[in-house]
């Protein structure tokens, strides 16, 4: 069992969003920025410098957001099925310790039932250090797995990552503009952010 109701907590964060990271942008644009993990605003990393800067990135987000504090690693598998299948061993590796936490069906909008997929969604709580998720943001990076979330315990603040940056949601918009200014080479040259 999870120690805390993440469900409840999840909804009173973000009550019009289901958890799944890429949703909240849309409802919460005033409290997002989207960061890109390489210049030039370029997708995947081609070697071992460019993964350095990559992580670099990632991990100076994630400390100006949780030094000194425990946060919730999110990570995702998906089927066909309403129940969460056992957990394959890659994703253990990832996020060690996760169990279960809900599982949300990926598009409601469709109606054929060969196409209805699930996202499932397991949960950590660790304590935060730079480089405690250097595998997963790799992993991310590579596209070998998404819907990754690094999250504050009570969910008001949100690190994102895809491949090729990371979506972060913070509790405000004056929070969202600081990051911002402290990290405007990261940010796209897309009007809205993107």
């Amino acid at each position: 069992m999870l120690d805390d109701d993440l469900s409840a907590l999840w909804r009173r964060q973000w009550p019009e969003c289901p958890p799944l990271a890429h949703t909240l942008k849309h409802a919460h644009c005033d409290r997002w920025v989207r960061i890109h993990s390489l210049p030039g605003s370029k997708r995947y990393p081609s070697h071992d410098a460019e993964y350095d800067i990559v992580l670099h990135r990632h991990n100076t987000i994630l400390d100006e957001l949780f030094h000194g504090q425990e946060v919730r690693i999110v990570t995702a598998d998906w089927s066909d099925a309403t129940d969460a299948p056992v957990l394959p061993a890659h994703h253990e590796l990832r996020n060690p310790g996760a169990l279960h936490w809900t599982s949300v069906r990926t598009d409601e909008d469709e109606t054929d039932p060969d196409f209805i997929t699930y996202t499932h969604l397991y949960a950590s709580r660790r304590p935060w250090r730079s480089g405690l998720v250097d595998d997963l943001l790799r992993a991310v990076a590579d596209d070998v797995t998404g819907n990754v979330m690094i999250t504050s315990l009570s969910f008001d603040r949100v690190h994102h990552p895809y491949d090729g940056g990371a979506d972060i949601l913070l509790p405000t918009t004056g929070e969202r503009d600081a990051l911002k200014h402290r990290h405007t080479d990261w940010l796209s040259a897309h009007p809205l952010g993107l």
